[in-house]
């Protein structure tokens, strides 16, 4: 893939993601309003065990396809790509299913771990979506290895539109016709199941339209299955591990969060209550670091491509720039998170409670997309297994550092711990990546990057911290926050502009101002 291919497919992902990110995320604002922090507390109990269930199910396989088949690709050996295609279809078609079963059969005793019996109707519905969630990766992984990331890109808007639109007319129908909280939580869970299917559908009909097919006149036989299976497990079960990274910590807050609340003495109504207020902060993370999930896909492939071309500098070319366009994109949403964490939380979910714990988490969004960003950037130059074992280090120290700091500050010991551990995650992170390539961190234009964020922070945030937003109703925030983050965006892009960060010849290059300039 070339350094223009690479950009195109960064765009067509951000804007999917973007679009598929703020659905999977901004109807959890509406689900709240509607159904109150208990359901949501409930959902975000259960989502990311689902999550963590499925990408293990899926095992990384749709980077370790993408990845086999750009390499087979380069030698023009269709023989092997029919054969990857084959063996990680019927790889993902067990995993799949054992993953559903495991789910089902141990589910009083996961929802034990997570808050009490009203969380297993919701596990058990959501676990059938393990049934249909691997295959579609497959495709997904396959259309990858062939350059073509707009399948990828239009399969995950199709899935969360339908995801969220359903859990969103399911939960008022539910509400209007007085279901209790535990039933709603379980019947919203039915959205991701047809979303999952319908993305499928998609993907399915796509394959059978492509101009690449995985097929070759030799026979496939078991010895094939065997010989692929290995390489394929190989490549994906380290990639796997470093991918479930959010979801894992969401896992252990899932559990931990639950039980440091619980030892305090709080019932599991109010522990769903609370861990809807704490996932507030969790909403706003997601949209913050759709960049940095979207980069990652392209450039594990590409990182792989230059490294087989033996072309270092190229290499440490596109590590420098990833991570110098993540940091200008993800610093100021950083700040603006928690700087306008209070109003946001008004305009957004009616009320304030919580705020701080926004604010922290919401900070924590920077070393969230840089960690991504340095897992993938491991993962490419061939050192999975260390990120691997950096990600469960860094579960360990989440699972311990959760549950002191719960019992000394609360919630907002919770999010401090999300702060600390991305943080740390990503210090080590860059320590193995500078050892390996010895690529520049931290040089005058991140310094740049920040500083101009801190002061467009100081602009829009000093003013904030002066106002007391309890007597403002919702409209009124919301209207804070939009004029508040016109005034930041405007004084950060002058400050890009006057560091000569962001010049005519940067802006050019951008599709949409091509234009404008023309």
């Amino acid at each position: 893939m070339s350094q223009s291919s690479f950009v195109k497919s960064t765009i067509i992902l951000t804007i999917a993601t973007l679009i598929s990110k703020i659905l999977g995320s901004i109807f959890r604002i509406p689900l709240q309003n509607i159904a109150g922090d208990e359901v949501l507390g409930i959902f975000s109990l259960v989502y990311p065990v689902y999550m963590v269930a499925l990408i293990l199910s899926v095992a990384g396989l749709p980077l370790a396809i993408s990845k086999l088949i750009a390499e087979a690709r380069s030698k023009n050996d269709t023989l092997s790509i029919r054969d990857i295609y084959r063996t990680a279809s019927i790889l993902a078609i067990l995993f799949g299913l054992i993953s559903f079963l495991l789910l089902f059969t141990f589910s009083t005793e996961i929802a034990g771990l997570l808050g009490g019996p009203s969380i297993r109707p919701a596990l058990i519905v959501v676990s059938a979506t393990l049934l249909f969630a691997p295959y579609m990766a497959i495709y997904r992984g396959f259309f990858q290895g062939f350059n073509d990331m707009r399948p990828t890109a239009v399969s995950q808007v199709i899935e969360q539109f339908i995801r969220a639109s359903l859990i969103i007319a399911i939960a008022y129908y539910m509400v209007s016709h007085h279901f209790s909280n535990t039933e709603i939580a379980g019947g919203i869970m039915v959205g991701s199941i047809i979303g999952v299917i319908g993305s499928l559908l998609y993907l399915w009909m796509k394959y059978r339209s492509a101009p690449f097919k995985a097929s070759h006149t030799k026979r496939y036989t078991t010895k094939h299955f065997r010989t692929w299976s290995k390489r394929i497990l190989a490549v994906s079960i380290p990639i796997a591990i470093g991918s479930i990274t959010m979801a894992l910590f969401n896992v252990v807050d899932s559990i931990t969060v639950s039980y440091g609340l619980r030892s305090t003495g709080v019932t599991d109504s109010e522990v769903h209550y609370l861990y809807g207020v704490y996932s507030r902060g969790l909403i706003l993370v997601q949209i913050a670091t759709v960049f940095a999930t979207s980069v990652v896909l392209p450039l594990v492939p590409l990182i792989t491509a230059k490294l087989s071309q033996k072309d270092y500098q190229g290499t440490r070319s596109i590590m420098e720039r990833t991570h110098e366009m993540t940091s200008m994109i993800s610093w100021p949403i950083a700040i603006v998170l928690f700087v306008l964490a209070a109003p946001l939380n008004l305009a957004l979910f009616m009320n304030l409670e919580g705020s701080w714990v926004l604010a922290i988490i919401g900070f924590s969004s920077i070393f969230t997309c840089l960690t991504l960003i340095g897992t993938g950037i491991l993962q490419g130059i061939n050192l999975a297994k260390l990120a691997a074992i950096i990600i469960i280090g860094g579960v360990l120290f989440k699972t311990f550092s959760n549950i002191i700091l719960i019992h000394l500050y609360g919630l907002e010991g919770a999010a401090i711990s999300t702060l600390l551990v991305y943080l740390l995650v990503v210090i080590l992170n860059t320590v193995l990546i500078i050892r390996k390539m010895h690529f520049s961190f931290l040089n005058r234009n991140s310094a740049k990057i920040i500083l101009a964020s801190i002061v467009m922070g100081a602009i829009i945030g000093i003013p904030t911290f002066l106002i007391d937003f309890e007597a403002w109703n919702r409209g009124s925030a919301l209207l804070y926050v939009f004029l508040a983050s016109i005034i930041g965006g405007t004084a950060y892009f002058v400050q890009l502009y006057w560091f000569k960060i962001m010049d005519k010849t940067m802006l050019k290059r951008i599709p949409l101002i091509q234009k404008v300039f023309k």
